[in-house]
């Protein structure tokens, strides 16, 4: 994980952070934020790459969560949060998504779709293709028996993936992935 407020210095002291929220971030973000809109990141795409041991799996039977992977592109929702915010949130996205330290936290651009045509700096968490958890190579049935599966702290995985796909398309998001995984649970 990387140290205190590594992704901080690149935001100007004082100006507010930018948060870039693909999976449950968009419909459950735990935290304050100001704004909430709608935003494009190029470079990764949302994909059921990664085994939840605990959220939504256990070690024994793992579950399937979404990650952000390289490539493509990703619609998500953008939370700006205020300056004296950005700590707090920083540490409470590092306690809730590095349980297993599976992502790398970094900056990315991020293009509002807000009519404003913004592209701010945005804290996203991307998968770690060398983590034991990475399952960005299996096949859509091997995806498919870890959902059906997957139960942890978090509730049944397969709930996890029903409520992406009804937030995504409240969004006006097609996901075939996930319309896929939602048509055969």
């Amino acid at each position: 994980m990387p140290a205190a407020g590594h992704v901080l210095h690149a935001f100007a002291p004082g100006e507010p952070i930018w948060v870039f929220g693909y999976g449950s971030l968009m419909w459950n973000p735990g935290f304050a934020y100001e704004e909430r809109v709608p935003g494009k990141l190029i470079g990764a795409h949302r994909s059921f790459c990664v085994k939840s041991v605990h959220w939504r799996g256990t070690p024994e039977k793992p579950g399937l969560v979404l990650g952000l992977d390289r490539g493509g592109a990703c619609v998500g929702i953008a939370f700006r949060v205020a300056p004296e915010q950005a700590e707090a949130t920083l540490a409470y996205l590092r306690e809730r998504e590095q349980v297993t330290n599976i992502y790398r936290e970094a900056v990315r651009r991020v293009w509002l779709k807000d009519g404003s045509a913004r592209a701010v700096p945005a804290v996203v968490f991307l998968v770690d293709r060398g983590h034991a958890q990475y399952a960005g190579q299996i096949t859509a049935e091997e995806r498919l028996h870890l959902i059906r599966q997957g139960h942890g702290v978090g509730g049944p995985n397969a709930d996890y993936v029903t409520a992406a796909a009804r937030h995504l398309a409240e969004l006006g998001i097609r996901d075939e992935e996930i319309n896929w995984l939602v048509a055969r649970l």
